[in-house]
């Protein structure tokens, strides 16, 4: 089993086992949005109003300018964010 796998396990592990999370570090924010599941999202936007994001999925991410395009999967809609402007994830707070 490589050290990957374990991780994976590791984290499905902690996540099922402590549901009352109140909030999630941005490294397991990452690891949860990479996967191919809906996701409920809130985030800040530019003018600093707060948006809900319901039953959206990532469809790409780039490293290097840190965003990520979502798909929304009521409305079929394409929409891109930053990830540090992401401040809830499945109704867990995320911090830096």
């Amino acid at each position: 089993m490589s050290i990957c796998n374990c991780y994976f396990i590791f984290l499905y592990l902690h996540l099922t086992t402590f549901k009352d999370m109140n909030s999630i570090h941005i490294s397991t924010a990452r690891l949860i949005l990479n996967r191919p599941e809906p996701v409920d999202i809130r985030l800040w936007t530019k003018t600093g109003e707060i948006q809900e994001w319901r039953r959206c999925i990532c469809i790409k991410y780039d490293h290097y300018k840190g965003t990520r395009k979502f798909k929304l999967l009521d409305s079929n809609q394409i929409r891109m964010t930053r990830e540090c402007q992401i401040f809830m994830l499945n109704g867990m707070e995320v911090y830096m």
